[in-house]
């Protein structure tokens, strides 16, 4: 699949431009320049063609920070197959443009002029100087041009088919049945509070420089997603932005951003809450745990700058009994050690990643599930319900995994406390060997087997009844016998 790169300064609309070649709001899009940072990576598919599109951070004038972005933009112009060079009709040729324009007149790649914001008409004329050929109009945010976009487009990266490739369209099927069964990759996301090393975690993990990172918070803003294998398993590593308090969130692109991390965690399968070793487990820290649990997800959590911490055993136990007390819902989350910056530990922790991904597919049969469930109400029998019995526990299954998710019959299943709901899924954790994996329980009432019958009978009486009043209805009304006095008696007889 071809490669195109949408480069330009701050401001432009490339992000705006991005969204709308993949169909989707992937990058994080406001009116405040420089808010993409990081390369963002999406396949994009414009009329019959598809290829892979690099979103990147706007040129900006030279400071620590837009050094390290422009740095990131030219490793995606080297990728790049195509670049999309985006300039504003609207502010005209500015010497942001001219400089990037230098830049891209030594690269020998085609490189397409676009003219973003063209809604009105404005005079693209001046932007012939750039030397980068013809401007195409073109609005990102409303579509127009697309369809001129689509044919620069074709003519450079979809050429027609010649008559060897047409032979090989008679082994697609086959191709496809391939691809189905390969094994889908592991989600992985990396969450944390701002400033805890996420992104030089991950660029530990990649082995590259693939993330901004820098003293200063707030860094990353979108959840950069990148494919990655680990000793020949397949990832689907994320980065995302830093998760502060509500209160503390005045920014609306910090808004955005959170946001964004959030989604990213719904569509995650295991998740790794990085905290700063020196300041381990605030309230965030258990706001961002807890709502990890609460979505069923895997949740292993990684003190990060382990090599700065002096009182590391101290550390450790105080951080370990705090998870105890905070969240009781799972029990056992893997807590490990590590530097991001030196690489310390982090074999261990993604080792541990796949464990606990076993864990959280694990299946367990019905009738090892019922054995356990008499065992434990002989053991501790289940408290007694309003009508003076104790609440029978008739029946359990596992109805799904991702997480393990189990369903209880019982006749009284609401007057079931959570207490011993608790029991339960404590057992099964050691049972079964299900620690640090969340765990599902739902209790269900029992269907009685006559019920169905015992309505069909009152159905079927219902409907007599309304046919007798109808047959009633029908037939003429009885005289009705007056009851006679002696006076009347005596002159009938007189009568007669």
């Amino acid at each position: 699949m071809k490669t195109v790169a949408i480069v330009g300064r701050t401001n432009v609309g490339k992000s705006t431009l991005f969204n709308r070649l993949c169909k989707k709001k992937l990058a994080i899009v406001h009116d405040e320049p420089g808010v993409t940072r990081d390369r963002k990576e999406g396949t994009a598919h414009l009329g019959d063609i598809s290829f892979r599109l690099i979103d990147t951070a706007g040129l900006e004038d030279h400071s620590s920070l837009a050094k390290a972005m422009w740095r990131q933009t030219q490793i995606a112009i080297q990728e790049a197959d195509v670049i999309l060079a985006v300039v504003d009709a609207r502010s005209g040729v500015t010497p942001l443009d001219n400089k990037m324009a230098a830049e891209l007149r030594q690269v020998d790649k085609p490189i397409i002029l676009l003219a973003n914001k063209c809604e009105g008409a404005q005079h693209i004329g001046d932007f012939y100087a750039l030397g980068l050929g013809t401007p195409l109009k073109i609005s990102g945010e409303h579509g127009l041009g697309v369809s001129d976009l689509y044919q620069e487009l074709k003519s450079i990266i979809a050429p027609e088919k010649d008559e060897s490739e047409e032979e090989d369209d008679v082994f697609e099927e086959e191709e496809v049945i391939e691809e189905e069964s390969k094994v889908k990759p592991l989600k992985l996301a990396i969450v944390g509070r701002p400033n805890v090393g996420k992104s030089t975690l991950v660029n530990q993990l990649l082995g590259q420089e693939r993330l901004l990172t820098g003293p200063e918070a707030g860094v990353t803003r979108d959840a950069i997603t990148i494919p990655w294998n680990w000793r020949g398993n397949e990832i689907l590593l994320t980065d995302t932005a830093g998760l502060r308090k509500r209160g503390k969130v005045t920014n609306q692109v910090e808004e955005i951003s959170a946001q964004d991390t959030n989604t990213s965690i719904d569509f995650a399968e295991v998740v790794i809450l990085v905290l700063d070793a020196n300041v381990p487990m605030e309230k965030q820290d258990l706001l961002i745990a807890s709502k990890v649990l609460n979505e069923g997800r895997v949740l292993l959590i990684a003190l990060n700058k382990w090599d700065s911490v002096e009182n590391q055993h101290q550390v450790l136990n105080q951080l370990k009994e705090k998870l105890v007390e905070s969240l009781q819902q799972v029990k056992g989350i893997p807590v490990h050690t590590i530097s991001g910056k030196t690489g310390y530990g982090l074999d261990r922790m993604m080792s541990d990643v796949f464990e606990m991904y076993k864990l959280w597919n694990k299946r367990v049969p019905t009738h090892k599930l019922n054995t356990f469930l008499q065992e434990m109400t002989q053991a501790h029998p289940t408290p007694v319900a309003s009508n003076g019995r104790r609440i029978p526990m008739k029946y359990m299954t596992q109805v799904s995994k991702r997480p393990p998710t189990f369903v209880i019959f019982s006749s009284n299943p609401d007057q079931l406390p959570e207490s011993y709901l608790r029991y339960l899924s404590n057992g099964l954790r050691e049972r079964y060997g299900l620690v640090g994996v969340p765990i599902r329980i739902h209790m269900r009432k029992r269907e009685n087997p006559y019920a169905e019958k015992a309505k069909e009978r009152a159905s079927l009486k219902k409907k007599a009844k309304i046919m007798e009043k109808k047959q009633a209805k029908g037939k003429p009304k009885p005289k009705s016998k007056v009851k006679q006095g002696p006076k009347s008696l005596h002159r009938e007889k007189r009568r007669k």
